[in-house]
């Protein structure tokens, strides 16, 4: 399936648009243009924004705005993620100082926030690792064959390695993480080495849990995983006890939610001051001619207080604007059966709208290797799922998710997180005791009350009201969920 088309730049009115097409027709610019060729000459415009008459400067601001916030979207949230998720003295289950590992012992807690729509088909380990001064070696222990994925996510969210049982194996190994800059020689005993082109990099660990019963088989291969500076390898290392915490990060808000808070001259000033440590890609180029168009340009600072009021206020429209579309963009974006699977995940390219959608909706998703999302915002007619509502999913026998792994999961959320229900159940997995019918099918039945004691081994509880959606993840996919061949069936409201 093609990316999905998000829609998150460019919806102006066209009388707006009409006027503004006039405007430049008598600045002598243009000509005056249907809607199309206006919002196109706006974008294409090459001289200097503060020249522009006043109304038509804030209008080419805010255009550029929004082109510029969806492509750095995900570097801010990775960002905001990085400085609330390391901002602790000691390593724990939600948090860990940089270059630490932060182990979840249990399914993920349905009311953690700080990182979105968090799978419970898995126990996480995850620490954001500093590559600045040295490279990093990332240790995995023998999973004695449980399924083991770590990700190595640069700082836009792309995937610059997989580790585990689909690439690796499951047997103990060492991996070097390096820098940009880093121009050494990786020790005898390391498997491989990955760069990243990133001064920061996120680590995120997934081991399949079945049950509970799993947890302390689990716990025990976590405390295996380790991150360590190149210059203590080989060494008897262990990390700081305790370290001190950057008292400037805001810890009572969630990423999500400071990323939503932010002013759009926030927003772009934090940018600026990023795109030193993350270099742009080489295909960003036509990009960076946008951002330069406002003001923003790796190496330099971004002051509010030195840019022209007009564009400030065109920019200050743009976070706003794109929270908006991220929220309704779903619900209009073309679906198979009521699903979206869009397959270039972790590998974006200069498909700027789907890599912000997805650091939105799911950050740190792996690609398409290691796993696919479908999700589903909508019912088999295009009806918004209700939480008051009853719906049934009905696979045949051979519908039952395709995969290599045998791993799959189906989770709720209102928006982009969890809600607490009754029996505490926030994912079918599949290796749970599901109720399979004489021919070998399976029903899911999502709704917010029981469907009934002959019916609860296969109910996934949904929100009690209001639009929610669903997430299937599927790990190690066959190739007929990469393909299309293989078409999920609808959520049928009963």
């Amino acid at each position: 399936m093609a990316p999905l088309p998000t829609q998150l730049l460019l919806s102006r009115r066209s009388a707006l648009l009409a006027a503004m097409g006039a405007s430049l027709a008598a600045t002598g610019t243009v000509s005056a243009e249907t809607e199309g060729g206006v919002l196109a000459k706006l974008r294409a415009y090459a001289g200097d924004i503060r020249n522009l008459p006043e109304d038509l400067r804030e209008e080419v601001a805010y255009i550029h705005g929004m082109e510029a916030y969806a492509y750095g979207f995900p570097l801010v949230m990775m960002d905001v993620t990085r400085a609330v998720t390391t901002a602790t003295p000691t390593a724990g289950q939600y948090a860990a100082p940089i270059n630490q590992f932060a182990r979840m012992r249990t399914y993920v807690d349905p009311d953690f926030k700080n990182v979105v729509r968090i799978s419970r088909s898995s126990l996480w380990s995850f620490g954001f690792v500093d590559l600045k001064e040295q490279p990093i070696v990332f240790t995995q222990p023998d999973t004695k064959g449980r399924y083991v994925v770590t990700q190595l996510l640069n700082m836009w969210t792309d995937d610059f390695a997989s580790i585990g049982s689909r690439t690796t194996g499951t047997g103990a190994g060492n991996f070097l993480i390096a820098g940009p800059g880093w121009a050494g020689t990786a020790p005898a005993d390391v498997k491989a080495t990955f760069r990243s082109p990133t001064r920061f990099a996120w680590v995120l660990t997934q081991m399949a849990c079945g049950s509970p019963d799993e947890y302390a088989a689990i716990n025990a291969l976590q405390d295996g995983l380790a991150l360590t500076p190149l210059s203590a390898w080989g060494k008897d290392y262990k990390p700081p006890a305790t370290l001190p915490v950057d008292a400037t990060v805001d810890l009572t808000a969630t990423p999500y939610d400071q990323l939503r808070l932010m002013t759009g001259r926030a927003f772009f000033q934090r940018l600026a001051s990023l795109l030193t440590d993350n270099p742009p890609y080489e295909a960003d180029k036509p990009m960076l001619a946008t951002l330069r168009k406002i003001g923003i340009e790796p190496g330099k600072a971004f002051d509010p207080a030195e840019v022209d009021p007009v564009i400030l206020k065109g920019l200050d429209r743009v976070p706003n604007d794109i929270w908006g579309k991220l929220t309704v963009g779903p619900y209009s974006a073309p679906t198979v059966n009521g699903w979206q699977n869009p397959l270039n995940l972790g590998r974006y390219g200069t498909d700027y709208e789907t890599r912000a959608l997805i650091a939105w909706l799911g950050l740190g998703a792996l690609t398409s290797d290691d796993a696919v999302y479908p999700s589903a915002f909508v019912d088999g007619n295009g009806q918004v799922l209700d939480g008051a509502a009853r719906y049934v999913v009905h696979f045949d026998k051979d519908q039952i998710f395709p995969s290599h792994s045998g791993v799959w999961s189906i989770s709720a959320y209102r928006e982009n997180f969890y809600v607490r229900n009754a029996i505490e159940r926030y994912g079918l997995l599949s290796s749970m005791p599901l109720k399979y019918n004489p021919d070998g099918s399976l029903d899911v039945f999502i709704q917010n009350s029981s469907p009934g004691p002959e019916k609860e081994s296969n109910w996934l509880p949904c929100p009690p009201s209001l639009p929610f959606n669903v997430t299937v993840r599927v790990y190690q996919p066959k190739p007929s969920l990469l393909d299309g061949t293989y078409k999920l069936p609808p959520l049928v409201r009963v």
